[in-house]
């Protein structure tokens, strides 16, 4: 019994832990992550009464987050000495992010790891979201269509020029199209993701949602 209990406490420490509560400003390059907002409204939104998916809002791909990583893996919730934003901050932020706790959350989650005021952060996530063009034909779909993932991908890659295959990624969650995830580098120019986030969805019938 002894040399099991051994064995498995050699086990979890082998394991990784979790990145949660690293120091600030201690990262690699910056994640740029856009949501389509039909998906995110009908998984999750719609259940929570969110404004960002009221009727009249329309929205189509919302700003997620700009998340600091490692080469692998991501720090998260760090212990930073930085005052939280205040509602105003927050509610500033509501017309590229759909809804003002959408912002407070990607500050407590990943703004703290940045190394920089609130204030800084959203003005950073402001500029790096400015920085990337959504394409055309995505940005007002008035019916739901089902295609490759792939097929985004390349949206974006014509709408920017310049931007390549492994500096961009699209995922899926649940037979939809979910989000656009840009790597870029600390002066927001964008570079090779890392492993951990470079993986496609593969979906060759992926549904994107209509914008409501």
């Amino acid at each position: 019994m002894l040399r099991r209990f051994a064995a498995l406490l050699l086990l979890c420490l082998a394991l990784p832990a979790q990145a949660e509560g690293e120091k600030p400003g201690d990262y690699d390059y910056l994640l740029l992550s856009l949501s389509w907002s039909p998906t995110w409204c009908s998984l999750t939104g719609d259940a929570r009464n969110s404004p960002q998916c009221e009727d009249d809002k329309a929205f189509g791909w919302v700003l997620h987050g700009l998340w600091p990583q490692y080469e692998d893996g991501y720090p998260s919730y760090c212990h930073s000495p930085k005052r939280p934003p205040s509602r105003a901050m927050t509610a500033e932020m509501a017309d590229i992010m759909g809804a003002p706790g959408v912002a407070w959350h990607q500050w407590k989650k990943h703004g703290t790891c940045t190394g920089l005021e609130a204030a800084q952060y959203f003005a950073l996530m402001r500029l790096a979201y400015g920085k990337i063009t959504r394409p055309e034909a995505l940005r007002s779909l008035n019916r739901d269509v089902r295609l490759p993932a792939s097929v985004v991908e390349e949206a974006f890659l014509e709408a920017n020029p310049g931007l390549k295959r492994e500096e961009i990624t699209i995922t899926c969650k649940q037979g939809r199209i979910q989000e656009a995830r840009i790597c870029l580098d600390t002066e927001l120019k964008p570079r090779r993701c890392g492993a951990d986030v470079i993986r496609d969805c593969r979906m060759a019938d992926a549904l994107l949602e209509a914008v409501r």
